[in-house]
């Protein structure tokens, strides 16, 4: 199988090709960044075959890096993305035609993870944490919060990119970080090595797109049955996930390498609860973002959230029937 120039340049992208059984009509390449829950109606896409029976040939695949995905998109190299609304807003500030036509996760599922000793918000102020690299997701989901919590982030505490997911809680065991920001199921892994839940970010209800499907207006004007078809699939992948917990969890486990039942029992209560059953990309989510950047940015300041969003397709879909047919409502 040929690879696309930027997507072979992506040492540890993975790609997987969905069953050609049949003459499928039509073909969808679809990324994924981020070994994270927030992407797991993509892997239930992969794994109970929903583009397949729409007639649509998949090809799904991971990439580590959330700037590649985005390359490769704008190289046309792929159609449609799973990912955070920062790629979004950065991509669409530069002048490309970027959009989010699903909202996955409209918040932070994630928590404040500090040593034992920090009991209080106060005790943070001089401490280092560590995040996956500035300007990702992370970094800027702990910044907000910090804010809420009355911590200057740029001023109180020092952040540093540390790594993903696992390589945070082991700067943090081995004390180089003072507190970090985590999600299930790796926080119940980071509570028995005798560190400390210090905050579930979840609870400051900060409107974000922590993960959408990402698109680009082009595509949606030239492939919009296609588009609607992946919509469609989308919007199955988290029907099943909110309804068939012991499946979901096994998903889990398979994709994020976990085992212990009681993180995997907790990350299913937080994603499944957080999965919108209509996923409509609300502009709020982009506000958060746009605001964040808004002092130093003048395009970000200027810039109309409503734009970034593409409400189409999801209204489409809504209006058939077929989301209120699945949850027999």
């Amino acid at each position: 199988m040929s690879k696309k120039p930027l997507i072979a340049a992506a040492a540890t992208a993975m790609l997987f090709a969905g069953t050609r059984a049949g003459l499928a009509q039509e073909k969808l390449r679809l990324a994924w960044a981020g070994f994270s829950p927030t992407n797991s109606p993509i892997w239930v896409i992969e794994e109970k075959k929903l583009l397949q029976k729409q007639g649509v040939t998949p090809e799904i695949i991971a990439i580590n890096a959330s700037p590649t995905v985005l390359q490769a998109l704008m190289a046309d190299e792929i159609d449609a993305a799973s990912i955070s609304v920062t790629t979004l807003v950065s991509s669409r500030l530069q002048g490309a035609d970027t959009v989010m036509i699903l909202g996955v996760v409209p918040t932070f599922v994630d928590h404040i993870v500090s040593l034992a000793s920090i009991t209080k918000v106060e005790q943070l102020k001089g401490k280092t944490a560590g995040v996956n690299r500035l300007g990702s997701t992370s970094d800027l989901g702990l910044r907000l919060a910090l804010k809420k919590l009355g911590i200057d982030p740029d001023k109180d505490v020092k952040i540093i990119p540390t790594g993903g997911t696992a390589e945070r809680l082991a700067a943090l065991s081995k004390g180089l970080t003072q507190f970090t920001i985590i999600p299930e199921p790796f926080l119940t892994q980071a509570e028995k090595l005798g560190l400390r839940n210090f905050y579930n970010i979840s609870d400051l209800k900060i409107p974000f797109w922590w993960n959408g499907i990402l698109t680009r207006e082009s595509i949606i004007k030239s492939r919009r049955p296609l588009m609607l078809k992946l919509a469609r699939a989308v919007v199955e992948a988290i029907h099943i996930i909110k309804t068939d917990k012991e499946y979901a969890k096994a998903l889990f486990s398979k994709h994020l390498g976990v085992t212990d039942p009681e993180g995997l029992e907790r990350a299913y209560k937080d994603y499944s609860n957080v999965f919108p059953e209509v996923p409509y990309p609300n502009p709020d989510g982009v506000k958060t973002m746009l605001d964040d950047l808004a002092p130093k940015n003048p395009k970000a300041a200027a810039a109309d959230p409503k734009t970034f969003v593409d409400l189409s397709l999801i209204r489409e879909l809504d209006s058939s029937g077929f989301i209120k047919q699945l949850y027999r409502r």
